[in-house]
């Protein structure tokens, strides 16, 4: 057989003495194939006479690691390579080698190690649900749930949620945002929830009538009633800032200032309402399906979820296949189909006949979308409905939900906004000074690491 570079080491006593051996008692096994010296080796020689170690135990260090190794023939691959049949375990030196490399001889890892070893994920979103006090208030469409988180004495905040989704999942991520929890020094928020849209909430009777959405934004006068509450905020996102705008239409000396986000003013279109009906329907028949949820993760999330923030997606597709009551949603879905026109119209100032308070909403109003969300057009439309003297409107960019996926850029428009209004300067002076400290230190560090 020829040899490689760095030969074969041949084992004694299989050849004949003659060296006429016939070819198969030549090669009954094989040997390791050996490399010359390596660099490693070079050194540790170095090394050793430097030290003065005795020449007999390096000698003897080298003879072992050079020492031929006899490895059967299917322990190898068609290259000739040997094949690794062992586990591989923790790193072993012998007591030169770790006199050497100046190192403590390692133990193979022991398993109960491995046992203790647990996941812990912290419980930060549902510590909104434990800091609010649960209420339910009576209506003249049946009792609703309402969470307070704040101080009552303080201006109040009214919140409403979208669709599938309750105030503990639609803004506790926003809610306990670092950047957030000061204005609940100087606010209290009002959570309303939809009738039976609450985490755990029992199926409604099938002879319940569900609220419309006009019914649905009336119901806020019995919580403003039952709080004592002159005026609120509004601050709501897809069909809750549809129910707060409907509220703040018809009623605006109620509301002082609202903040919408993914705000749709017109009634459904005809593929709207044909997907919707479809899913209220398999909803009521069928239960939490697999077209229901993709809708759902659309109407949120936009196209292509994963791509931006796969923990959030998977957490909230979670939620929509455990945590929500299918026949529920299915009326309120019913309910946002079926919803009119708000009837807003920018009429021009100085028009004959007609007066701007009636036709459009009187109070300031921030109107917010995400890049990647399916409802910018719908809040353009909304936008063009508004006084443009107290009304502004904000795309963020690379975000659809923009409470979960940008809450930053959220909190500090919602600062300056209710800063304009003349609410809580101080704290929100705070607040700012922390958002910038927080983006400054952010800048600085992607200027390192561009660098």
């Amino acid at each position: 057989m020829p040899q490689a570079e760095g030969g074969y080491i041949s084992l004694p006593n299989n050849a004949n003495s003659n060296g006429n051996g016939s070819g198969s008692a030549i090669y009954q096994s094989t040997t390791e194939p050996t490399a010359p010296p390596s660099v490693f080796e070079s050194v540790k020689r170095v090394i050793g006479q430097a030290m003065k170690s005795t020449p007999g135990d390096s000698e003897e260090l080298l003879r072992l690691e050079r020492q031929a190794v006899l490895v059967n023939g299917r322990d190898r691959d068609k290259t000739g390579k040997t094949l690794n049949t062992k586990m591989p375990s923790a790193p072993t030196h012998t007591a030169e080698e770790a006199h050497l490399l100046g190192t403590m001889p390692v133990d193979p890892m022991d398993d109960i190690e491995l046992r203790s070893v647990q996941l812990q994920f912290p419980n930060a979103r549902g510590s909104i649900v434990d800091a609010c006090e649960q209420r339910r208030v009576p209506t003249d469409k049946g009792d609703i749930h309402v969470a307070i988180q704040g101080d009552t004495s303080k201006p109040a905040i009214v919140t409403y949620h979208d669709l599938g989704l309750n105030y503990a999942t639609s803004f506790a991520g926003f809610f306990n945002f670092p950047l957030m929890r000061g204005l609940l020094e100087n606010f209290c928020v009002y959570h309303v929830t939809a009738p039976g849209q609450e985490d755990g909430a029992p199926t409604l009777p099938e002879d319940y009538v569900y609220p419309t959405m006009d019914e649905l934004a009336a119901q806020l006068l019995f919580v403003l009633s039952h709080f004592g509450l002159k005026s609120v905020i509004g601050f709501g996102v897809g069909a809750g800032a549809n129910i707060l705008a409907r509220f703040a239409h018809g009623h605006p000396d109620k509301v002082g200032a609202l903040c919408l986000i993914n705000c749709v003013s017109t009634q459904s279109g005809w593929i709207e309402w044909g997907y919707q009906s479809f899913n209220a329907r398999f909803l009521r028949t069928k239960g939490m399906t697999q077209g229901v949820i993709d809708y759902l993760m659309w109407h949120h999330f936009g196209r292509n979820p994963e791509e931006r923030n796969h923990d959030l997606v998977q957490m909230y597709r979670q939620h929509f296949e455990r945590g929500v009551n299918p026949t529920n949603l299915a009326m309120l879905i019913n309910a946002y189909i079926h919803r009119n026109d708000l009837h807003l119209a920018r009429t021009p100032p100085g028009t004959p006949g007609t007066e701007t308070a009636a036709t459009t909403l009187k109070m300031p109003v921030i109107n917010i979308t995400g890049s990647l969300s399916p409802h910018v057009d719908d809040t353009v439309t909304f936008n063009g409905r508004l006084d443009p003297t107290n009304s502004s409107w904000m795309k963020i960019s690379d975000c659809a939900m923009v409470l979960e996926e940008q809450p930053a850029k959220l909190a500090e428009a919602f600062r300056l906004f209710l800063q304009g209004e003349g609410y809580a300067v101080g704290t929100l002076q705070k607040l700012a000074r922390k958002i910038s400290t927080v983006s400054r230190s952010s800048s600085t560090q992607i200027e390192l690491s561009v660098q």
